[in-house]
């Protein structure tokens, strides 16, 4: 059974910084394509970051670009989102995501698996 527990989320002030963490388990996490997608208050589901198996060539949305760093670490089975200069506008549920392909794709469609979130509340 495949599980991804996201964990790190809280309160933070504007310009603060936060670290998430998704931890897998029941699949071979180095073959998985991994990102991370945001669902703020009244909005739907948009991409925030994705990195292939060996951590190159990763891509970001427009909006955190700059700010955040995704990251993983093979040996760990883990997934790594940190997040800087935090604005009140990246209030959201994080969640983690696995897609078994070629390549790193925005379209939250083409994941398979997906974590319960952790939200992520900054305040002005």
């Amino acid at each position: 059974q495949v599980q991804l527990v996201e964990s790190g989320g809280g309160l933070v002030q504007a310009g603060g910084s936060l670290r998430l963490s998704c931890a897998a388990s029941g699949l071979t996490f180095s073959r998985y394509i991994m990102g991370w997608f945001r669902q703020g208050p009244g909005k739907e589901r948009e991409f925030v970051a994705a990195i292939p198996w060996r951590g190159s060539s990763t891509t970001y949305a427009d909006s955190v670009k700059g700010r955040f760093t995704i990251s993983r670490d093979n040996a760990k089975n883990t997934l790594y989102l940190q997040m800087n200069s935090l604005k009140p506008e990246d209030t959201a549920v994080y969640y983690c995501a696995a897609r078994f392909g070629f390549s790193v794709e925005a379209d939250s469609h083409s994941y398979t698996y997906w974590g319960q979130g952790t939200q992520v509340t900054v305040s002005s």
